[in-house]
Protein backbone atom coordinates (compact mmCIF):
# COMPACT_ATOMS: atom_id res chain seq x y z
CA UNK A 1 0.00 0.00 0.00
CA UNK A 2 2.87 7.92 1.76
CA UNK A 3 2.99 11.67 0.16
CA UNK A 4 2.82 15.44 1.28
CA UNK A 5 4.61 17.46 -1.21
CA UNK A 6 6.20 20.18 0.44
CA UNK A 7 5.89 23.64 -1.40
CA UNK A 8 8.97 25.63 -1.03
CA UNK A 9 12.81 24.09 -0.53
CA UNK A 10 15.06 26.93 1.19
CA UNK A 11 18.32 26.60 -0.88
CA UNK A 12 19.93 24.43 -2.65
CA UNK A 13 22.01 21.59 -1.37
CA UNK A 14 23.50 18.47 -2.04
CA UNK A 15 21.54 16.00 -4.34
CA UNK A 16 21.21 13.61 -1.40
CA UNK A 17 19.24 16.36 0.94
CA UNK A 18 17.19 17.40 -2.08
CA UNK A 19 15.95 13.80 -2.97
CA UNK A 20 15.47 13.47 0.66
CA UNK A 21 13.34 16.59 1.02
CA UNK A 22 11.13 16.34 -1.60
CA UNK A 23 9.98 12.47 -0.77
CA UNK A 24 9.09 13.61 3.14
CA UNK A 25 5.27 13.16 2.67
CA UNK A 26 2.42 13.51 5.66
CA UNK A 27 4.20 13.00 9.59
CA UNK A 28 2.31 9.68 10.92
CA UNK A 29 -0.16 9.63 12.78
CA UNK A 30 -1.99 12.32 11.82
CA UNK A 31 -5.77 12.80 12.84
CA UNK A 32 -7.83 14.55 10.32
CA UNK A 33 -10.97 14.12 11.98
CA UNK A 34 -12.75 17.74 12.09
CA UNK A 35 -14.65 18.54 15.70
CA UNK A 36 -18.22 18.40 12.96
CA UNK A 37 -17.07 14.74 12.94
CA UNK A 38 -17.66 13.78 16.35
CA UNK A 39 -20.71 12.00 17.43
CA UNK A 40 -21.82 10.49 20.53
CA UNK A 41 -20.75 7.05 19.41
CA UNK A 42 -17.60 5.67 20.33
CA UNK A 43 -15.27 6.21 17.59
CA UNK A 44 -13.30 3.21 15.55
CA UNK A 45 -9.64 4.77 14.74
CA UNK A 46 -9.08 3.80 11.12
CA UNK A 47 -5.86 4.04 9.29
CA UNK A 48 -4.82 4.56 6.09
CA UNK A 49 -1.40 5.43 3.66
CA UNK A 50 -1.17 6.81 0.59
CA UNK A 51 -2.10 4.16 -1.98
CA UNK A 52 -4.36 6.01 -4.66
CA UNK A 53 -7.50 4.23 -3.56
CA UNK A 54 -6.97 4.77 0.38
CA UNK A 55 -7.51 8.26 -0.15
CA UNK A 56 -10.73 7.90 -0.74
CA UNK A 57 -10.95 7.64 3.27
CA UNK A 58 -10.15 11.53 2.94
CA UNK A 59 -13.02 12.65 1.11
CA UNK A 60 -15.42 10.41 2.81
CA UNK A 61 -14.29 12.82 5.92
CA UNK A 62 -14.44 15.66 4.28
CA UNK A 63 -17.68 14.86 2.20
CA UNK A 64 -19.22 13.59 5.74
CA UNK A 65 -19.80 10.53 3.87
CA UNK A 66 -19.12 8.59 7.13
CA UNK A 67 -21.68 10.86 9.08
CA UNK A 68 -24.07 9.72 6.13
CA UNK A 69 -23.46 6.37 7.43
CA UNK A 70 -23.66 6.23 11.04
CA UNK A 71 -20.36 5.88 12.00
CA UNK A 72 -17.95 7.93 13.56
CA UNK A 73 -14.07 7.38 12.87
CA UNK A 74 -10.99 9.32 13.70
CA UNK A 75 -8.82 8.56 10.46
CA UNK A 76 -5.49 9.01 10.95
CA UNK A 77 -2.93 8.89 8.79
CA UNK A 78 0.39 6.75 8.83
CA UNK A 79 3.69 5.59 6.56
CA UNK A 80 2.63 1.94 5.65
CA UNK A 81 4.72 0.12 7.46
CA UNK A 82 3.73 1.92 10.79
CA UNK A 83 -0.02 1.44 10.24
CA UNK A 84 0.87 -1.67 10.20
CA UNK A 85 2.36 -1.81 13.80
CA UNK A 86 -0.56 0.35 14.66
CA UNK A 87 -2.81 -2.45 13.85
CA UNK A 88 -0.93 -4.74 15.57
CA UNK A 89 -0.71 -2.73 18.71
CA UNK A 90 -4.05 -1.91 19.40
CA UNK A 91 -3.32 2.11 18.72
CA UNK A 92 -6.32 1.84 15.50
CA UNK A 93 -9.19 -1.08 15.01
CA UNK A 94 -9.31 -1.32 11.37
CA UNK A 95 -6.39 -0.06 8.44
CA UNK A 96 -5.59 -0.68 5.03
CA UNK A 97 -3.10 -2.32 3.31
CA UNK A 98 -2.19 -5.38 1.45
CA UNK A 99 -2.77 -9.09 2.11
CA UNK A 100 0.72 -10.06 2.36
CA UNK A 101 1.14 -7.83 5.12
CA UNK A 102 -2.58 -9.25 6.49
CA UNK A 103 -0.95 -12.93 6.50
CA UNK A 104 2.12 -12.08 8.38
CA UNK A 105 -0.19 -10.49 10.96
CA UNK A 106 -0.84 -13.82 11.76
CA UNK A 107 2.24 -15.75 12.45
CA UNK A 108 3.17 -15.80 16.02
CA UNK A 109 0.79 -12.87 17.06
CA UNK A 110 -1.79 -15.05 19.25
CA UNK A 111 -3.19 -11.60 20.92
CA UNK A 112 -3.99 -10.23 17.42
CA UNK A 113 -6.38 -11.67 15.03
CA UNK A 114 -7.00 -9.80 11.50
CA UNK A 115 -10.33 -10.01 9.20
CA UNK A 116 -10.39 -8.73 5.94
CA UNK A 117 -13.50 -7.80 5.25
CA UNK A 118 -13.25 -5.37 1.73
CA UNK A 119 -10.67 -5.28 -1.10
CA UNK A 120 -10.07 -2.25 -2.21
CA UNK A 121 -8.03 -2.74 -5.38
CA UNK A 122 -5.46 -4.50 -7.00
CA UNK A 123 -2.42 -3.18 -7.91
CA UNK A 124 -1.95 -2.81 -11.89
CA UNK A 125 1.29 -1.21 -12.39
CA UNK A 126 1.40 0.69 -9.19
CA UNK A 127 4.21 -1.46 -8.02
CA UNK A 128 7.20 -1.63 -9.69
CA UNK A 129 11.02 -2.14 -9.99
CA UNK A 130 12.83 0.95 -11.23
CA UNK A 131 16.48 -0.02 -12.72
CA UNK A 132 19.06 2.26 -14.01
CA UNK A 133 19.83 2.17 -18.17
CA UNK A 134 21.91 -0.58 -18.64
CA UNK A 135 19.79 -2.88 -16.89
CA UNK A 136 17.31 -4.77 -19.92
CA UNK A 137 15.99 -7.75 -18.40
CA UNK A 138 16.06 -9.75 -14.81
CA UNK A 139 19.01 -11.07 -15.62
CA UNK A 140 20.91 -8.42 -15.74
CA UNK A 141 20.05 -8.01 -12.11
CA UNK A 142 22.53 -10.47 -11.27
CA UNK A 143 25.29 -9.46 -8.36
CA UNK A 144 23.64 -5.78 -8.89
CA UNK A 145 22.62 -3.68 -5.78
CA UNK A 146 18.63 -3.69 -5.13
CA UNK A 147 17.46 -1.62 -3.10
CA UNK A 148 14.17 -2.38 -1.21
CA UNK A 149 12.27 -2.66 2.19
CA UNK A 150 12.99 -5.53 3.36
CA UNK A 151 9.78 -7.80 4.65
CA UNK A 152 7.10 -5.57 3.50
CA UNK A 153 5.25 -5.83 0.36
CA UNK A 154 7.55 -4.80 -2.04
CA UNK A 155 10.15 -7.43 -1.19
CA UNK A 156 7.34 -10.02 -1.23
CA UNK A 157 7.19 -8.56 -4.97
CA UNK A 158 10.79 -8.33 -5.91
CA UNK A 159 10.78 -12.73 -4.76
CA UNK A 160 8.03 -12.94 -6.93
CA UNK A 161 9.73 -11.53 -9.88
CA UNK A 162 12.95 -13.08 -9.24
CA UNK A 163 10.97 -16.68 -8.69
CA UNK A 164 9.56 -16.15 -11.94
CA UNK A 165 12.96 -15.44 -13.46
CA UNK A 166 14.73 -18.50 -12.20
CA UNK A 167 16.68 -16.49 -9.82
CA UNK A 168 16.72 -16.16 -6.12
CA UNK A 169 17.85 -13.20 -3.41
CA UNK A 170 20.66 -14.58 -3.58
CA UNK A 171 21.41 -13.85 -7.24
CA UNK A 172 21.62 -9.93 -6.26
CA UNK A 173 22.85 -7.34 -3.43
CA UNK A 174 20.23 -6.86 -1.33
CA UNK A 175 19.87 -3.28 -0.22
CA UNK A 176 17.59 -3.25 3.25
CA UNK A 177 16.18 0.49 3.02
CA UNK A 178 13.28 2.02 3.89
CA UNK A 179 10.95 3.35 1.54
CA UNK A 180 12.09 6.94 1.39
CA UNK A 181 15.97 6.13 1.91
CA UNK A 182 15.52 3.60 -1.21
CA UNK A 183 14.25 6.22 -3.32
CA UNK A 184 17.32 8.74 -2.65
CA UNK A 185 20.15 5.57 -2.69
CA UNK A 186 18.52 4.91 -6.43
CA UNK A 187 18.17 8.80 -7.67
CA UNK A 188 21.92 8.91 -6.33
CA UNK A 189 22.94 6.44 -8.51
CA UNK A 190 24.16 4.22 -5.01
CA UNK A 191 22.24 1.36 -6.08
CA UNK A 192 21.39 -0.55 -9.41
CA UNK A 193 17.38 -0.85 -9.02
CA UNK A 194 14.68 -0.18 -6.30
CA UNK A 195 11.14 -2.01 -6.00
CA UNK A 196 8.71 0.93 -4.55
CA UNK A 197 4.97 1.21 -4.05
CA UNK A 198 3.23 4.96 -6.06
CA UNK A 199 3.77 7.64 -5.45
CA UNK A 200 7.48 6.44 -5.06
CA UNK A 201 7.49 5.19 -8.77
CA UNK A 202 7.72 8.30 -9.92
CA UNK A 203 10.62 9.70 -7.99
CA UNK A 204 12.58 7.18 -8.60
CA UNK A 205 11.77 7.81 -12.15
CA UNK A 206 13.39 10.86 -11.73
CA UNK A 207 16.91 9.36 -12.18
CA UNK A 208 17.96 9.72 -16.08
CA UNK A 209 17.48 6.98 -17.54
CA UNK A 210 16.07 4.91 -15.10
CA UNK A 211 12.65 2.89 -16.59
CA UNK A 212 9.90 0.06 -15.51
CA UNK A 213 11.63 -3.44 -15.74
CA UNK A 214 8.65 -5.21 -14.24
CA UNK A 215 5.63 -3.96 -12.72
CA UNK A 216 2.17 -5.76 -11.43
CA UNK A 217 0.88 -5.43 -15.05
CA UNK A 218 2.97 -8.74 -14.96
CA UNK A 219 1.23 -10.03 -12.13
CA UNK A 220 -2.21 -8.29 -12.02
CA UNK A 221 -3.38 -9.85 -8.59
CA UNK A 222 -0.14 -10.27 -6.62
CA UNK A 223 -1.21 -7.70 -4.53
CA UNK A 224 -4.48 -6.60 -3.59
CA UNK A 225 -5.41 -4.15 -0.68
CA UNK A 226 -8.03 -4.79 1.36
CA UNK A 227 -9.81 -3.08 4.77
CA UNK A 228 -8.66 -5.05 7.85
CA UNK A 229 -10.26 -4.74 10.91
CA UNK A 230 -9.34 -6.42 14.41
CA UNK A 231 -12.00 -9.68 15.11
CA UNK A 232 -12.49 -7.79 18.68
CA UNK A 233 -14.38 -5.26 16.24
CA UNK A 234 -16.62 -7.69 14.88
CA UNK A 235 -17.51 -9.21 18.07
CA UNK A 236 -18.22 -5.81 19.33
CA UNK A 237 -19.46 -3.52 16.61
CA UNK A 238 -20.73 -5.32 14.09
CA UNK A 239 -23.11 -2.85 12.79
CA UNK A 240 -19.74 0.01 12.69
CA UNK A 241 -17.49 -2.15 10.52
CA UNK A 242 -20.98 -2.62 8.05
CA UNK A 243 -21.21 0.84 7.72
CA UNK A 244 -17.48 1.36 7.15
CA UNK A 245 -17.82 -1.26 4.07
CA UNK A 246 -21.27 1.09 3.13
CA UNK A 247 -19.08 4.17 3.58
CA UNK A 248 -16.17 2.83 1.73
CA UNK A 249 -18.87 1.72 -1.42
CA UNK A 250 -20.80 4.82 -0.89
CA UNK A 251 -17.69 7.15 -1.76
CA UNK A 252 -16.69 5.20 -4.62
CA UNK A 253 -20.47 6.38 -5.79
CA UNK A 254 -19.46 9.98 -4.84
CA UNK A 255 -16.11 10.56 -6.62
CA UNK A 256 -17.73 8.71 -9.64
CA UNK A 257 -20.66 11.33 -9.19
CA UNK A 258 -18.59 14.19 -8.27
CA UNK A 259 -15.12 14.12 -9.79
CA UNK A 260 -13.83 17.44 -9.66
CA UNK A 261 -13.93 18.09 -5.87
CA UNK A 262 -13.44 14.42 -5.23
CA UNK A 263 -10.16 14.37 -7.07
CA UNK A 264 -9.05 17.74 -5.65
CA UNK A 265 -9.63 16.74 -2.36
CA UNK A 266 -6.97 13.52 -2.75
CA UNK A 267 -4.59 15.55 -5.01
CA UNK A 268 -4.16 18.28 -2.42
CA UNK A 269 -3.60 15.69 0.57
CA UNK A 270 -1.05 13.99 -1.37
CA UNK A 271 0.43 18.17 -2.52
CA UNK A 272 0.39 16.77 -5.92
CA UNK A 273 -1.70 18.17 -9.23
CA UNK A 274 -5.26 16.18 -10.00
CA UNK A 275 -3.92 14.83 -13.43
CA UNK A 276 -0.82 13.64 -11.43
CA UNK A 277 -3.25 11.92 -8.97
CA UNK A 278 -5.33 10.32 -12.13
CA UNK A 279 -1.84 9.12 -13.18
CA UNK A 280 -1.85 7.31 -9.75
CA UNK A 281 -5.43 6.07 -9.98
CA UNK A 282 -4.53 4.31 -13.42
CA UNK A 283 -2.31 2.08 -12.04
CA UNK A 284 -4.96 0.45 -10.18
CA UNK A 285 -7.74 -1.92 -10.54
CA UNK A 286 -10.88 -1.11 -8.23
CA UNK A 287 -13.05 -4.04 -7.02
CA UNK A 288 -16.84 -3.61 -7.61
CA UNK A 289 -19.00 -5.65 -5.27
CA UNK A 290 -19.64 -8.08 -7.04
CA UNK A 291 -15.31 -8.41 -8.10
CA UNK A 292 -15.28 -8.57 -4.19
CA UNK A 293 -17.71 -11.70 -3.76
CA UNK A 294 -15.78 -13.43 -6.26
CA UNK A 295 -12.35 -13.11 -5.00
CA UNK A 296 -13.94 -14.34 -1.51
CA UNK A 297 -14.82 -17.96 -2.86
CA UNK A 298 -12.58 -20.50 -3.12
CA UNK A 299 -11.00 -20.85 -5.86
CA UNK A 300 -7.88 -22.43 -8.30
CA UNK A 301 -6.03 -19.59 -8.79
CA UNK A 302 -4.82 -15.94 -7.81
CA UNK A 303 -8.15 -14.74 -8.78
CA UNK A 304 -9.86 -16.45 -5.31
CA UNK A 305 -8.48 -14.55 -2.39
CA UNK A 306 -8.28 -18.05 -0.23
CA UNK A 307 -6.42 -19.74 -2.80
CA UNK A 308 -4.18 -16.74 -3.16
CA UNK A 309 -3.34 -16.24 0.64
CA UNK A 310 -2.23 -20.11 0.90
CA UNK A 311 0.01 -19.49 -1.87
CA UNK A 312 1.12 -16.64 -0.47
CA UNK A 313 1.48 -18.13 2.96
CA UNK A 314 3.69 -20.65 1.32
CA UNK A 315 5.62 -18.23 -0.57
CA UNK A 316 6.46 -16.57 2.68
CA UNK A 317 7.24 -19.37 4.23
CA UNK A 318 9.60 -20.63 2.03
CA UNK A 319 11.29 -17.05 1.92
CA UNK A 320 12.02 -16.97 5.58
CA UNK A 321 9.24 -13.93 5.76
CA UNK A 322 6.83 -16.05 8.47
CA UNK A 323 8.45 -18.20 10.82
CA UNK A 324 5.19 -20.95 10.43
CA UNK A 325 2.67 -21.76 8.53
CA UNK A 326 -0.24 -19.53 9.69
CA UNK A 327 -4.19 -20.53 10.06
CA UNK A 328 -5.88 -18.48 7.09
CA UNK A 329 -9.14 -20.21 7.47
CA UNK A 330 -10.96 -17.12 9.58
CA UNK A 331 -9.08 -14.67 7.70
CA UNK A 332 -11.98 -13.98 5.11
CA UNK A 333 -15.32 -12.20 5.97
CA UNK A 334 -17.69 -11.70 3.06
CA UNK A 335 -21.05 -11.08 5.34
CA UNK A 336 -20.07 -7.30 5.21
CA UNK A 337 -19.60 -7.24 1.38
CA UNK A 338 -22.85 -9.78 0.99
CA UNK A 339 -25.14 -7.20 2.99
CA UNK A 340 -24.19 -4.44 1.20
CA UNK A 341 -24.82 -6.22 -2.19
CA UNK A 342 -28.18 -7.76 -1.16
CA UNK A 343 -29.04 -3.86 0.30
CA UNK A 344 -28.68 -2.57 -3.77
CA UNK A 345 -31.20 -5.44 -4.92
CA UNK A 346 -34.32 -4.17 -1.97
Amino acid sequence: MKIRSLLSLLAVFLVSLIVAVSCTFPQPPTSTTSPSAVSTNQSIRLGFNNWPSFLYMQVAEESEIFNQNNVNVDLIFYDYAKSLQALKEGKIEANFHGLSDTIKMIDGNSNFNPVIVLTTDVSNGGDAMIVQKEIKQMADLKNKKVAVEKGEINHYFLLLALEKAGMSEADIKLESLDTRAAVAAFVESQVDAVVLALPYTKEALKRAGSQVLVSTKDFPQAIPAHLVVDRKLIEERRSDVQALVNTWFATLNFVRQNPESSYKIMADYMGVSVSEFKGYESEIKFFSAEENLRAFNSGSDLTSLPYAAKELSNFLLNAGMIKQKPDISQLFDSSFVEAYANSLNK
